[in-house]
């Protein structure tokens, strides 16, 4: 348990973790020894980050940190090391407010310890690569003031070469720069460690939904993502990718809808697999995320989320009605551009509306015979040759929609 003094603890795993696969087993915190930061007076906010082996990059973002509008006493900084061996310890510890040192790597989900031992009104996640623009946590921590159930603000996240990075879904907040109420996060139980890395936020975001808070992603907090290449896009990622996700879809989404998703996911993430090389990493994926799901969606069946969350995340009736506006405006061809990982609703409001889909745009995805329900996946310039009355966004991501 957390004394409420700052201070460096240990963190050992009963097993080794297993890379591919099954759950974190369960830590156990002991306190090895307490640094000078301490402050009598209780943080607005708690800063925690997660980092593995990236000494120089983690010492980075704690000067970001350091330079942020608020005055010392009114934040902390907690950094949870998944047991680095490059001397990431011994040049954290005396610049934070508390440094947890795991005894195996735990992914970025190794977050939720150090919330453990939070003190901050509100919880700021970032990656051990990311940093709040100047002023943002001021204006982040007006959101909550302004909004009693706000649960979580997310950031606008800009990467180094001018896009931005998003969730796929409405509302779905990235992990590298996000607000919690620590209440509520408290309340729907916290980030999930068996996630290890990938699809954290969409669980979490689910939950807190569902738990009656709202959640938004706000277009005037910012945060920078450097996106350091290291322990990026690899057979590690692809496997987690489609097993969460698999996963997520299990706990939260009813029938029919959980088939139809288990479908379009696997598919959608097969062919980034394909593209990525990550063949083998992807089928591990899918075979531990369908047996997981299997077991998740008996046990989590009271978590279903109902039909406002359902509307909230996915739009389905909103594209329907938009649909209908086109049918009725005369429009009965279009093109999709797009094939996001919400494209669904495109397609069933299309349907139901009596509009022909003749292609969907996407260069990323297209390839020969390659289709999305019977609807060819074209190269941008070839579906604009099928002579569309009208063009689509096929995604309700504002900042996928956008690129």
């Amino acid at each position: 348990k957390d004394t409420g003094t700052t201070g460096i603890y240990t963190i050992s795993l009963r097993d080794a973790l297993p890379i591919w696969g099954s759950d974190t087993p369960i830590p156990v915190m002991r306190p090895i020894g307490c640094n000078t930061m301490t402050s009598a007076q209780t943080p607005q906010v708690s800063f925690i980050l997660a980092t593995y082996n990236r000494c120089d990059v983690v010492a980075h973002t704690l000067d970001k940190i350091a330079a942020c509008e608020l005055d010392r006493s009114d934040y902390e900084v907690i950094v949870v090391d998944n047991a680095s061996t490059d001397g990431t310890p011994e040049t954290v510890a005396p610049r934070v407010d508390r440094l947890v040192q795991l005894g195996g790597n735990v992914g970025s989900c190794a977050k939720a310890l150090g919330v453990e031992g939070a003190r901050g009104r509100y919880i700021v996640f970032l990656d051990d690569d990311s940093h709040p623009r100047d002023g943002s946590v001021t204006r982040m921590i007006e959101r909550f003031a302004a909004d009693q159930s706000l649960g979580a603000a997310g950031f606008t996240v800009h990467l180094p070469d001018g896009r931005l990075e998003g969730g796929a879904l409405p509302g779905v907040f990235v992990g590298c720069g996000v607000g919690f109420r620590a209440d509520a996060l408290s309340e729907v139980g916290g980030l999930d460690r068996t996630f290890f890395m990938q699809a954290e936020e969409y669980d979490l975001a689910f939950r807190l939904v569902a738990g009656g808070w709202n959640v938004a992603v706000f277009d005037d907090l910012h945060v920078e993502h450097i996106k350091t290449a290291q322990a990026r896009r690899s057979d590690r990622t692809t496997f987690f990718d489609i097993r969460n996700n698999l996963r997520v879809l299990a706990r939260y989404l009813p029938d029919p809808f959980f088939g139809v998703y288990r479908h379009d996911w696997v598919q959608r993430y097969g062919w980034l697999a394909e593209h990525d090389g990550h063949r083998n990493a992807f089928m591990r994926g899918v075979w531990a995320g369908r047996c997981r799901g299997l077991w998740e969606r008996r046990r989590y069946r009271n978590r279903r989320l109902n039909r406002n969350a359902l509307e909230f995340f996915f739009g389905w009736d909103r594209v329907r009605r938009r649909m209908a506006d086109l049918a009725t405006s005369g429009v009965r061809r279009i093109v999709l551009a797009d094939l996001g990982k919400n494209c669904y609703p495109f397609f069933r409001g299309a349907r139901m509306a009596g509009i022909s889909v003749s292609a969907i745009a996407d260069d990323r995805f297209s390839s020969a015979g390659r289709q999305y329900r019977g609807i060819p996946i074209l190269p941008v310039d070839k579906a604009m040759a099928e002579a569309p009355e009208m063009i689509v966004v096929g995604n309700t991501s504002t900042v996928h929609s956008t690129e």
